[in-house]
């Protein structure tokens, strides 16, 4: 617990390698078209609990992991977003299942130390394309929904994506109390 807090209020944050390709028009959302960096994760599956708690408990894991709940014992520093793979049901809310991801810092990629937590998985990703809009403040389900819904009525009928899930981001550590951001990111088809 102590190397967790210490990871999250001392460490430098070391962010998910990505290059803007493109911005759509300042309308009522702003967005952006990224091409992510593929790597190594750390990810963490929950679900029959609603989406708050499912994240809350599957970022906890994840940051006792970073933090040194893991084989060799060591901190590895935290990476930026958390990433909360959101399932959305036929009426635009969140069906009750996470896949929580993070990033393995630079220097552990190629060889991350192993989760003492069974329930943390080690997953090669791919580089993707993503559409990406960004809001302030502590976010929750509802906002999530809320810029999903923005994101989507800003891309209208042309962009294409997929619609069976999408990523909900969160940059900054729980007590950080201003200038927060959170990202909704669409994966592009």
């Amino acid at each position: 617990m102590l190397g967790m807090i210490k990871n999250s209020l001392l460490s430098s944050v070391e962010a998910w390698p990505y290059r803007v390709l493109s911005q759509g028009p300042a309308g009522e959302v702003a967005y952006e078209e990224r091409a992510c960096e593929g790597g190594t994760f750390a990810t963490v599956e929950v679900t029959g609990k609603p989406f708050d708690e499912a994240s809350k408990e599957a970022v906890l894991k994840l940051l006792k992991y970073v933090g040194g709940t893991n084989d060799k014992g060591v901190g590895m520093g935290m990476t930026a977003p958390v990433s909360i793979t959101a399932f959305p049901a036929e009426d635009g809310s969140l069906q009750q299942k996470v896949k929580v991801f993070l990033r393995i810092p630079s220097q552990f990629q190629a060889s991350p130390p192993c989760p003492s937590d069974d329930s943390i998985k080690i997953e090669e990703r791919q580089e993707m394309t993503i559409y990406s809009t960004q809001f302030g403040g502590y976010a929750k389900e509802a906002d999530y929904v809320n810029y999903a819904a923005k994101l989507k009525s800003a891309l209208g009928t042309e962009a294409t994506y997929r619609k069976d899930f999408y990523f909900c981001n969160g940059y900054d550590p729980p007590m950080k109390p201003y200038w927060r951001r959170n990202e909704v990111w669409f994966v592009k088809e």
